[in-house]
């Protein structure tokens, strides 16, 4: 299986088999049966698409109650460091974060189930970034975290420029204890 389990139960790290050859590569992104028989029964119902330029971190997003959403994220152009927190309430791993480099390079994918904030830093001169949810986007649910919050302590890439983060993300309450 092209999937590999991360340190967070249920965030799981998928890594497509590419064929490549002179004209260039063919990968398959999604296949329903390939994640069901990974255990991710999930049923996507929306794809987003983000181009953003070197230093811009988006989130930490999610959605909350009955408007949860599980993501499939992948990079198409450039180069990110993403990263998922455990947000789920009992988890063993609760306020736990993993980050992992995705690229149009190396076509790796991350699913982050529901219950997880999410969000990334742009590396390279340029990057457009996709992801499947399977449930629809409500803005009364939506929720975030500040990127830099000291209980979670995520090991952002230092850059040469500051960050480019969008006010509302500056703005989303810290975790207590």
């Amino acid at each position: 299986m092209p999937f590999t389990p991360t340190t967070i139960s249920g965030l799981q790290l998928f890594t497509p088999r590419v064929f490549g050859d002179e004209r260039g590569y063919f990968y398959e992104s999604y296949n329903e049966a390939t994640f069901r028989a990974a255990g991710i029964p999930n049923k996507f119902v929306q794809d987003n698409q983000a181009h953003s330029p070197k230093g811009v971190l988006r989130g930490l997003h999610f959605q909350r109650g009955e408007h949860a959403q599980a993501k499939l994220v992948r990079v198409i152009q450039g180069e990110v460091f993403d990263v998922a927190v455990d947000l789920r309430p009992g988890s063993p791993t609760l306020y736990q974060w993993f980050g992992v480099l995705l690229s149009g390079d190396n076509h790796r994918q991350l699913f982050v189930p529901r219950g997880f904030g999410h969000g990334y830093l742009v590396l390279s001169a340029t990057a457009t970034f996709a992801y499947k949810c399977d449930n629809f986007y409500a803005p009364g649910a939506e929720g975030g975290i500040r990127y830099d919050d000291p209980l979670i302590g995520i090991e952002w890439p230092d850059l040469a420029e500051e960050y480019t983060v969008a006010e509302r993300d500056l703005n989303w309450p810290g975790l207590v204890p």
